[in-house]
Formats: C-alpha cells, structure tokens, sequence
C-alpha cells in the first residue's frame, strides 16, 4: 500500500490536498480541480476508490456533475457461471458504465471479487450482508454480529469502492412495518435479511449498533459508505410513508457520524414512487442528509410493467438526477422476473444512459448538450456517417437503418420518408434546388 499523508479522499480535501484522483476527475467534469475538492470536504461530492483498487479509472458523483450509473451483476445458485458474468462487466464498462456492483449469493464469491477488482476500471461496489451467510457457510440465524463486521472488512481489503451497508433499520424499524400495514413490507434483499436476523435473534442491527467500527474499516481502505434504504418502498403504495421517511431521517444522522470520520458517504433511495413525488423526496433528502450523494434504484414509476421495467426506471430516473440525485442503479427488463442477460444488461444500461444524459441537460451540466448540438447539426445534412458517431448505441442505430434502406438513394432519407423527407426537401428549397418527389 502507497504511502500516502492523508487516509481518504475526504480527508485529504480538508487538508487541501489535491490527488490524482481529484485531477483526473476534473479534466472529465470540465471542472476546476478547487471545486472538486471543495464537494469533497463538504461531502457533496464523493471519489469512491480504494486504496486496494490498483485498476481503477476513478469518477465522481455528486449533483452538480454528469449523473453516474451503477450496473448490479453477479452469480446466483440458479445462475452461476462466473466467466458470463465478467463477459457482463466488461460489456457494461464498454458501454459507459461508471460503476459495478457484485451482488453474487452463490459459490466462492471472493474469487470473483478480487478479479472485478484486479481488473475493473469501473467503481465496485458489494453488499457485504449478501455474503455472510455464502462466506461463513452458516445460516442467518447462527452469524453474530462480529460475522457482519468481518465480512464488511474483508471486501474492503479485496479492494471495493463503496459498501451499502443497511444501518437505518432498527428494532424500532421492526415495530413500524408491523403497524403501518405496507403492501410490500420490505423489498431490500440486504434490509430483509437483517430485519430477519434482528426477528430470529431479538438483537439490534449490528451495522447500526457497531457503526463506528465499520467507519474505521471503511476510513483505512478509503471505502464510501452507501446507506443503504432497507425501507425503500416497492411499491406506489407505499413510496413517500412514515417508515421511509424516518429511515432517511436515522441515515442523515449517520452521514454526519461517517464526516465527522473523514468517510465518504452516499444515500440510497427508492424504489417505486409515482412520479408526482419523486421531486419533492430528492429534496427533502438534500436537506435531510446535508447534500450528500443520492443513489436511486429507478424510481420505478408503475408496478405493472414487468418485463419493461427498464423503461419505468429510466422515466423516474430522469426526474430523480434532474431534481437532484447523482446516481442511477439501473434496471433491466428482467427487474422482478430473472437474473438478467448480455441483452437484458444492455437495455438496461442503455435505458439509464438515456436517463442521466437528459436529466445532465435539464440541470445544466457543462458541455452536457454538445453532443446532441452535433447530432441536430449530423441530422440537418443527412450525414448518417456523422449521425453515428454522436449515437449513445451507434450499433444498433446502423444496424435498424441499414436492415429498412429506402428503395432510392441510399445516402439520403430513411425509409419513412424517402423523398417526402422533410430534411431534404427544406436543404434543397433553402439551395434553390428542384424538390424531386415523383
């Protein structure tokens, strides 16, 4: 390990101290390397990199940037084939994925983390609760609270980025979602788990209860905390209600434990919310947790929609990082149905692209529009050769435009127009030219 005068990035922003990680992250935000450092102290801004990470191309996250995406991955018993799911990884990092998470629940989960790690340029990021019960081959019940802690360190010393550990959730938790009568009760597969252990043993939730434990860990390797929203809504019916919201509350709590260690730290947030709500939550999570980063699943805006839910996360998600949020999970057409595939990986990716490209527009991210201004300007002169070089998935734009070419004259319009093409007609009458229709 390097040596180095300062132990995070955090900290070393409260010193003054410029890292290399600071610079390369400027040069991508067409930011002065001041403002990154000065989001970092104030922690409105995150650098999410391991000391351990030695193949990392390093991002930031914050409101104030281009919105980031996170792919999650990983093996299941159902699905288990290790090397497909690299296959994933290196697909999404090509796609322009800023950050992958490993949620593996079957076989040697380790191995597979120290090779994301070894070789991942993206941000890696794990929920140690998830690997508990895989690394200590013990079931849920029979893990202490020291079990959860050592995991915790054990990612962080293979060298992951970021941690969702689900500390908000309490005994007092527990009472709530018994009285409120939700629909979906809790759908966080890490805040279920730990809700069901605190049910089995009548103990409190170890990762609130050694919180500070896990800040240490987490302030060594220089590991962002992700508070993870154990009481995040699945469901419309339950977005926006007390169980959420006082969770939130317990995490902005947290978040000012984790700064006064000099950790960074991320909120997680829903969910399914309708989208009427989705504005007024980010902002009160602004308030709430002081402007530290949130990370959104979608929201998903619709419960009916499975096997498209790509779409419904992509729709809430704009309006999420338009109205604030940093940072888009994104969400397959396989969300609620399957583990998903190479396909399946790719709209999604794409889908939440889309997402955090229009939601950079709308809130004004420097250069955010240049690209589509070359588009409008590729689109305008009917240079398709042009036109692919600004497309989010150049691929599969050529490969619908060239399986339907028009019968004449391939070089201009497209088969939906052909000679009626608006384009063509308004360049040719603005040169003086014949407009040649029959």
């Amino acid at each position: 390990m390097e040596t180095r005068n300062y132990t995070t990035q955090m900290d070393a922003a409260r010193k003054g101290i410029i890292t290399e990680e600071m610079k390369i992250v400027a040069k991508k935000e067409n930011v002065s390397e001041e403002f990154i450092r000065a989001g970092l102290a104030d922690g409105t801004i995150i650098i999410p990199a391991n000391k351990n990470h030695k193949s990392l191309d390093p991002n930031a996250i914050g409101s104030k940037l281009k919105t980031k995406i996170n792919v999650n991955l990983g093996v299941s018993r159902d699905c288990k084939d290790y090397d497909l799911e690299m296959e994933k990884v290196m697909k999404a990092v090509n796609m322009g994925a800023e950050a992958i998470m490993d949620l593996s629940s079957h076989g040697d989960t380790e191995i597979f983390r120290k090779k994301l790690c070894s070789e991942c340029p993206a941000m890696v990021g794990t929920v140690p609760v998830y690997d508990a019960v895989i690394h200590y081959k013990r079931d849920l019940k029979e893990l202490t609270a020291k079990d959860f802690i050592d995991v915790v360190r054990l990612h962080a010393q293979n060298g992951v980025d970021f941690v969702t550990v689900h500390c908000g959730i309490t005994k007092k938790t527990v009472e709530q979602i018994k009285a409120n009568n939700r629909i979906m009760n809790i759908v966080s597969r890490g805040g279920s788990l730990i809700f069901a252990w605190m049910s089995m043993t009548g103990n409190e939730n170890p990762f609130y209860e050694y919180y500070d434990e896990i800040l240490d860990i987490c302030r060594e390797y220089d590991v962002t905390v992700s508070l993870g929203d154990a009481c995040r809504p699945g469901c419309l019916a339950d977005a926006s209600d007390l169980v959420q919201i006082d969770e939130l509350t317990r995490l902005g709590e947290l978040t000012k434990r984790a700064w006064e260690k000099d950790v960074q730290v991320m909120i997680e947030g829903p969910g399914h919310m309708p989208m009427d709500q989705i504005a007024a939550n980010m902002k009160i999570q602004q308030t709430i947790c002081k402007g530290a980063p949130f990370y959104v699943l979608g929201p998903l805006v619709t419960d009916i929609a499975p096997g498209y839910d790509h779409i419904t996360a992509a729709i809430g998600g704009a309006i999420a990082a338009a109205s604030g949020a940093a940072f888009l999970c994104y969400v397959t057409p396989a969300e609620h149905l399957a583990l998903p595939n190479l396909e399946d990986v790719a709209q999604g990716i794409v889908a939440s692209k889309i997402a955090a490209h229009a939601a950079d527009i709308a809130k004004g991210v420097p250069g955010a529009r240049d690209q589509d201004d070359r588009m409008a300007r590729a689109r305008r002169k009917l240079d398709w050769d042009a036109q692919w070089l600004e497309a989010l998935d150049p691929e599969t734009a050529k490969a619908i435009r060239n399986s339907r070419l028009p019968e004449d004259d391939h070089s201009e319009a497209c088969s939906m127009c052909g000679k009626f093409c608006a384009v063509r007609s308004i360049n040719k009458a603005l040169a003086g030219e014949t407009i040649d229709i029959l």
